[in-house]
């Protein structure tokens, strides 16, 4: 199965959303289905779709599967792979998009970034928030959602990749919506503080 442009558009953008949540299980993913030939991924991507990069991504997988559920330590790790997640996801477009215009490959690999950057910073802040609760379990069940989510992302893009990407456009909406509502939350907050220090 390859994928005409538009379609390509629409894998990319779920892909660098799940890419954002958890890289490692989007590159598995994806090399997974390429190695079985359920989709084909383009030239510039073959290397996905060797066992050796399919176990490496599956071990960093179980690594992260297990830091990503320990509390407090998960907000370190989702920390650094802000310099891993986003980066991974925006080449992954560049590779991509190679048979395209220079310009539109740029274009194609700084709209993979943001996506990424925009799950990533979902991810983390829903952590930042979860992490406070005295119980592990929600920390653990927002991981494995995460996790879920990412790899039924990669794979349903590959099959259906505009309602993959509706989808992403959801979640989107949803995310600039919470940190808009944390903006303000936390604007209230500082003049609240402001008031009662004056007073």
């Amino acid at each position: 199965m390859s994928f005409p442009p538009n379609e390509l558009v629409a894998l990319l953008v779920a892909v660098s959303f799940a890419a954002g949540l958890n890289v490692y299980a989007t590159i598995a993913t994806l090399g997974l289905l390429g190695h079985f030939g359920l989709v084909s991924l383009p030239t510039s991507l073959h290397l996905l779709d060797n066992w050796w990069m399919i176990g490496f991504s599956a071990i960093l997988f179980a690594i992260e599967f297990f830091a990503d559920k320990l509390p407090a330590f998960d907000l370190i790790w989702n920390a650094l792979h802000t310099f891993v997640r986003v980066p991974i996801a925006a080449l992954l477009a560049y590779a991509a998009t190679s048979h395209l215009s220079p310009e539109k490959q740029l274009l194609a690999t700084l709209v993979g970034g943001a996506i990424a950057l925009a799950a990533h910073g979902g991810k983390t802040a829903a952590r930042a928030a979860v992490t406070p609760s005295p119980e592990p379990f929600s920390n653990i069940s927002l991981s494995l959602g995460e996790d879920a989510l990412a790899i039924f992302l990669t794979w349903f893009a590959t099959r259906h990749p505009y309602c993959a990407a509706l989808i992403v456009i959801v979640f989107l909406a949803l995310i600039v919506a919470v940190i808009r509502w944390v903006i303000r939350a936390l604007k209230a907050l500082f003049r609240r503080a402001e008031h009662e220090l004056v007073h």
